[in-house]
């Protein structure tokens, strides 16, 4: 019996851990990737002779890394070298002498909660946590480790008493809404809002289950030395050991089909890859606009511009900074919080006032690891409008003259040369995601149904399963990663390797505490 052959398109980590785990079982398995690297949204810029990481900069959820790696007889601490972060963000505000840690302590955090707002604030914080905790614990099993659920699935696996939480929680609130029945400060609402945008999406728009992603963070921050990018490349080289034929620089520009399953895919270089199966980690908007095969695009449902999660501006800066006593996560809100949201999914501009997050990663929780100039990556939200609309320079320079001066209003000045900076607009992010129109995390989560629309990983259309964040259980290196395994899973269930059940679960899980 010839062994199934598969090729994954895209090596962003959903690519990256679906290739691994097939081929640990055996499969003839073949990676693709248009860049030279993998990596997907997990890119390191080179600026002034550094590397920036200028993706994702946030390492949480380590136990889906870690428990798929315990079954392949090895662990994270094996590849690559993490550090617990115990101040998990600083936040300051506009003009305002104040500001807030958050830490992985969650005692500390309230005591500091206390001093910044008061003692009630403080309280309010605690049974918050309990709540996001409860929260968390009740959709893991159901939503995050499981094929993607509809509202009946959802209905039965959470039985009585998880739908007495979602029920407690109000799942038909927005999450501003909901925030603002724990918290009195409006500082504090503003600032556990900002979750929403953790997955591309507005605080006033986003269902209230998005409060769990505070748990996410509260369950354990990591840095990884040598940056995010080393989650990707130790991924990509163990998926090697273990026989994934990797090629970079490539694309694929069709997917085919024959006789109504997957036959193969086509390579940029003209070249044709006979495949039984194909994993496609990429945007899965590109599969429905038939960037792949106009035969593919009826089984995928389109997602329109209005729809589409955040996009960015971003700044991949090497410089020197001073004033404000940066940590390795900062944020600077602005004064008028809803009227971001407006200026990016209303009126699709720029914002006017954009929250700034810089990721210092020359740092740690007592500040700069080392003299001179350090690795600056600054972040501002935008619409994902990338394919229809190309930000002009006089666009570019008023949001990023704005954000600079919100920092400095804060007090953090930042010193930069042309040639240290580096600048990614969403025109960019549409040419590197093909698409995506420049979303970076698939269709916004707006509305409590939203948790049903992503795709799932078994497509309608035999032998092709999807995998990345713009499909269940939605963005994030750790959801991504998810994905992947849960297409790989589906596919092994497919195939009769493994137990067949209507949906796949994985096993395990649960954070330790």
């Amino acid at each position: 019996m010839q062994t199934p052959r598969v090729v994954v398109v895209g090596a962003g980590i959903g690519g990256l851990v679906s290739a691994l785990l097939l081929a640990h079982q055996g499969l003839d398995v073949t990676l693709v990737e248009s860049a030279n690297q993998p990596g997907g949204k997990i890119r390191q810029v080179q600026v002034d002779g550094v590397g920036v990481d200028s993706g994702p900069t946030v390492f949480t959820m380590k136990w889906v890394l870690d428990q798929m790696l315990e079954n392949l007889g090895t662990s994270l601490e094996d590849i690559l070298q993490l550090e617990p972060i115990g101040v998990l963000a600083r936040h300051a505000w506009d003009a305002s002498p104040q500001r807030l840690d958050l830490y992985s302590d969650t005692a500390r955090t309230a005591e500091a909660i206390a001093q910044f707002s008061s003692p009630q604030e403080a309280r309010r914080f605690l049974n918050f946590c309990q709540q996001t905790r409860r929260l968390y614990d009740t959709l893991e099993k159901p939503y995050i480790r499981s094929e993607r659920p509809n509202l009946v699935s959802m209905v039965s696996d959470l039985g009585m008493s998880g739908m007495a939480t979602l029920s407690g929680l109000g799942p038909f609130a927005s999450l501003w809404r909901s925030l603002g029945r724990h918290f009195h400060d409006p500082r504090l609402q503003q600032l556990f809002g900002r979750y929403a945008t953790y997955c591309g999406s507005s605080p006033w728009s986003a269902p209230a289950t998005l409060m769990l992603v505070a748990q996410v963070e509260l369950d354990g921050v990591w840095s990884v030395k040598g940056g995010m990018f080393q989650v990707a490349s130790a991924l990509a080289k163990l998926g090697e050991t273990h026989g994934v034929k990797a090629r970079y620089g490539v694309s694929c520009t069709q997917i085919h089909t024959q006789q109504g399953r997957v036959s193969g895919v086509e390579l940029s270089t003209g070249e044709h890859l006979d495949a039984d199966h194909v994993v496609f980690n990429g945007d899965v908007a590109a599969l429905a606009h038939g960037m792949l095969g106009q035969g593919l695009s009826p089984n995928f449902q389109a997602v329109s511009a209005k729809q589409r999660s955040l996009s960015a501006m971003t700044l991949s800066m090497h410089a020197k900074t001073n004033g404000f006593p940066l940590v390795r996560h900062n944020v600077f809100f602005n004064q008028n919080y809803r009227a971001e949201f407006d200026d990016i999914f209303h009126k699709r501009q720029l914002p006017a006032q954009g929250t700034v997050y810089v990721c210092a990663q020359d740092r740690n929780d007592d500040g700069l690891t080392q003299a001179a100039s350090e690795r600056i990556f600054c972040l501002v939200n935008a619409p994902a409008d990338g394919d229809t609309h190309t930000f002009n320079a006089s666009e570019i320079h008023a949001c990023e003259s704005s954000s600079m001066a919100l920092m400095r209003r804060c007090g953090l000045e930042i010193e930069v040369t042309p040639q240290q900076v580096v600048r990614t607009l969403p025109q960019d992010f549409a040419r590197l995601f093909p698409g995506s129109g420049g979303a970076l995390y698939g269709q916004a989560t707006h509305g409590w149904m939203s948790a049903f629309r992503r795709p799932s990983a078994r497509s309608k259309v035999p032998g092709l399963y999807t995998a990345g964040g713009s499909v269940h259980p939605g963005p994030g290196v750790p959801m991504a990663a998810m994905s992947g395994r849960l297409a790989a899973a589906t596919l092994m269930a497919d195939l009769g390797l493994t137990k067949k059940s209507h949906r796949v679960v994985i096993s395990g899980g649960m954070s330790m505490r």
